[in-house]
């Protein structure tokens, strides 16, 4: 290899490389709408219609027979109202997700700086865009609210640990605000996702300090670290008050549905060839080196960290996330941990690449981009291979019947559709009495069962079929009149208990039924329906902080964009473009410690 491409192999990859990259993998996928078919998808879009039409007013009549949009952080939902009124609901699903994956890089970029250097942590960041894991959260799950917090979590960390280390004000209100944003985006990640980040955070940036400031004590980084926790709290809670609210008054205490997340992998490993081996992809190869690196004194804070998520991440396998969870063990879904896992590998990753390349020059190169990709092509690919998510449904026909005449004065449901029955929800004017945010129920007879959405009841067994029952036989009670079926096996229950077909759609794919007696439906009275101030709460302040925080990362860019161009300016009257060349690949100015 000639000298000047092995020169070129020692210094880090430029970040708008890694950005193109990003747009080449995701961009495509993205343009054609594939997330838009992801199992949570069409639920966060009709937590978004929700918003588009009523912005003020978190209390939604569509599903579950009215519950409250404050159960679940608003940030990404509104952001994709507020791109529907020009793209409409599904590319502004695209371009809130597609947002997070572009800026998930970058994120991991400056986390893996605080432990290793400038060029590791660009191969750290590059890697990041094919991790199984990502692909799966965002082209399978549709987990909009965990990979956005999280990349806003990731890009709040290194001001954290800025501010410890040199106490500029800068980055702790910038800091902040990112923390308030991503808060508003997902309380899984703040609330179970940020104790694997933030406390190797603190440890490294305590042993830096003291090893730049040797002659003075730890009390100035601890109480760094008590303005920056106060703060980010106090504007959590702030932003978060109408959640905090109503889990306080109607804490979830639902009988636990079942998910196979939290299989014993042992046991069954099928679901841990899907929610442990796909999502860690590449990283699996490195599991050895990054044991044995994460010993050194340094990177053992970042191991822990790492260790911790994977043992949470394999679920049921191991005893220790139900001892230390709880209750919060039959509520949470755990392929959000093995995510976390991942993004804490990625440094150790971004180091053995680097180490692999000193060696092997191109072919390590070759072998790491066959690798990286491949397994990002197969996770983005994995439902054709595994398949969880059915065809999607064309559920026009039942919109435009549910718009018709009088028929959105009554409630109705979904039989068969899966997540499906959100799609309805996103497009038609009547109510039902089922949905998919598990959290959001209160109806007794979806609350005392063991099964999640009445619309999948068969899947959920004896439990499924029993609140199915309860439901039917409550009928007039909630105004339920009209029932679309698109599974045959659920037509016996029907015709037993007094339900009849009237019409049916697409060559008898789906068929409607429905009953005699049923008066129109009326808003049920709930204790838990938001006040008009949290209403007003709810629709400032989170879209609030979003905009702040962009706009002080925006002042940040002018400043240190001013201040290079300066440099660069010097640099040539000086003519020394040796400085020019190492700016073009340098994140930013050097920060000095304060005074």
């Amino acid at each position: 290899m000639n000298s000047a491409a092995a020169s070129y192999l020692k210094r880090p990859i430029p970040l708008s490389i890694i950005f193109f990259c990003t747009l080449a993998f995701h961009g495509p996928l993205l343009l054609m709408k594939l997330p838009a078919h992801s199992f949570d998808a069409n639920f966060h879009m009709s937590m978004a219609s929700h918003y588009a039409q009523h912005w003020f007013d978190p209390w939604n009549k569509k599903a579950l027979a009215g519950f409250s949009e404050t159960t679940y952080p608003p940030l990404t939902h509104q952001w994709i109202a507020i791109f529907s009124h020009v793209v409409g609901l599904d590319y502004g699903f695209m371009i809130v997700q597609g947002i997070a994956i572009f800026l998930l890089p970058f994120a991991v970029y400056r986390f893996a700086k605080l432990w290793t250097d400038e060029r590791a942590a660009s191969y750290a960041a590059l890697l990041s865009i094919f991790t199984g894991s990502l692909a799966l959260l965002v082209y399978q799950d549709g987990q909009i609210g965990t990979t956005a917090a999280t990349t806003l979590f990731l890009l709040a960390i290194p001001y954290l640990y800025q501010y410890i280390v040199w106490g500029k004000k800068q980055d702790l209100w910038l800091g902040v605000c990112i923390c308030c944003t991503a808060a508003a985006a997902h309380h899984a990640t703040l609330l179970f996702g940020m104790v694997f980040f933030i406390p190797p955070t603190l440890w490294i940036a305590v042993r830096d300090y003291r090893e730049s400031h040797p002659e003075v004590s730890i009390t100035k980084p601890v109480q760094r670290m008590g303005i920056f926790a106060g703060l980010s709290l106090a504007g959590m809670a702030l932003v978060l008050l109408p959640y905090i609210l109503i889990m306080m008054k109607n804490p979830i205490n639902q009988v636990p549905i079942p998910h196979m997340s939290r299989s014993n992998f042992l046991l069954h490993p099928i679901w841990g060839l899907h929610y442990w081996l796909m999502p860690f992809s590449f990283v699996v190869l490195a599991l050895p080196y990054i044991f044995y690196k994460g010993a050194e004194r340094r990177l053992r804070p970042l191991l822990l960290g790492f260790y911790f998520a994977l043992l949470f991440g394999l679920g049921g396998t191991t005893p220790l996330p139900r001892l230390l969870l709880g209750r919060a063990y039959e509520i949470l879904t755990f392929e959000r941990f093995t995510f976390w896992a991942v993004l804490l590998a990625l440094p150790f990753v971004g180091m053995l690449a680097a180490t692999l390349i000193d060696r092997f020059q191109m072919k390590a190169v070759a072998g790491i981009a066959v690798l990286a990709i491949g397994c990002g092509a197969l996770a983005a690919a994995w439902n054709t291979y595994f398949p969880l998510l059915a065809a999607p449904i064309d559920v026009r026909p039942v919109v435009n019947f549910l718009n018709q005449g009088d028929h959105a004065k009554y409630r109705y449901m979904t039989l068969g559709f899966g997540n499906a029955l959100s799609r309805v929800m996103c497009y038609s004017n009547a109510p039902s009495v089922d949905g998919e945010y598990n959290s959001g129920r209160t109806l007794p007879e979806m609350t005392k069962y063991g099964a999640g959405q009445l619309s999948s009841a068969k899947f959920y067994g004896s439990q499924g079929m029993e609140s199915l029952a309860a439901m039917l036989k409550h009928a007039d009670h909630y105004g339920l009149r009209y029932i679309f079926v698109h599974d045959a096996y659920y037509e016996p229950m029907l015709t037993f208990a007094g339900w009849r077909k009237i019409e049916d759609y697409n060559d008898g794919e789906v068929t409607v039924w429905t009953t005699i007696g049923i008066r129109a439906a009326y808003d049920i009275p709930s204790p838990l329906r938001p006040p008009l101030w949290q209403g007003i709460m709810w629709g400032t302040l989170p879209v609030g902080v979003s905009l702040l925080t962009i706009a002080l990362a925006f002042m940040r860019w002018q400043k240190r964009k001013a201040f290079t161009d300066e440099t660069q300016t010097d640099a040539l009257a000086a003519g020394f473009p040796d400085c020019i060349d190492n700016l073009a690949h340098s994140p930013g100015p050097t920060v000095t410690p304060a005074a």
